[in-house]
């Protein structure tokens, strides 16, 4: 196939880069339905084989008349600010260079603010201060998620980090014109020099882009409730 169209396969990841919102949407949610109805093959209540429908939105077992719907898990995802720069962190996953915001599936019984409080305190040791909704996005990476994106400000005097290395590779602050270079910069995969790779940011689809630019473009707005 990849002779006779010219081209070749690559990972949604990686393609995420060169797509734009429409496509990218699209086959994201392919990808995530597809992950979903192979991993429902069989009823978690009888153990018999489930059926989807002709729209491919729900499953059903026949047997014990159960029907299942895909799901989304919830991950919040927080860009933590001190005022003048922002928290970045990477895990020994990302490609080489990469830093993006803190990121952690909702526990059962969580709230929003109690797993986005939770989460920076596990990976970075920081104690929150005021959090702030901005969007949310799905997500079809590692399964599919629903993406909750906050900003949150620690308190003062409270700047130093403590890297969770079980969780992280590396977390440091950055500055505004750090993100603004990074933010600029086209191609990612250029070593410098030195032979280095330079620090670069998620693609513009990822919802991580998304809070790192509002950030740098509206350093002040309304909070949610401590």
């Amino acid at each position: 196939m990849e002779r006779e169209l010219q081209g070749s396969f690559t990972e949604l990841r990686k393609a995420l880069f060169r797509l734009n919102v429409k496509d990218a949407s699209l086959l994201s949610t392919a990808q995530a339905l597809l992950r979903w109805h192979d991993a429902h093959h069989f009823c978690s209540r009888c153990g018999q084989p489930t059926e989807k429908n002709v729209a491919g939105s729900k499953r059903v077992c026949l047997a014990s008349k159960s029907i299942y719907y895909p799901q989304m898990a919830p991950v919040v995802i927080t860009l933590v600010s001190d005022g003048t720069r922002c928290l970045l962190a990477r895990q020994s996953s990302f490609p080489k260079g990469m830093y993006s915001a803190l990121a952690g599936f909702c526990d059962i019984g969580e709230s929003l603010e109690e797993a986005v409080r939770r989460e920076v305190a596990e990976e970075v040791g920081l104690e929150l201060e005021r959090l702030q909704y901005s969007a949310s996005q799905h997500w079809p990476f590692p399964n599919s998620s629903l993406m909750i994106a906050c900003h949150a400000t620690v308190k003062p005097g409270q700047t130093e980090i403590q890297v969770n290395l079980r969780e992280l590779e590396a977390a440091a602050w950055f500055s505004h014109d750090e993100v603004v270079t990074a933010l600029r910069r086209n191609n990612p995969y250029t070593q410098q020099q030195n032979g280095t790779v330079p620090f670069w940011l998620p693609p513009k689809l990822a919802i991580a882009h998304h809070l790192i630019k509002e950030w740098v473009e509206k350093p002040t707005c309304s909070t949610l409730p401590a």
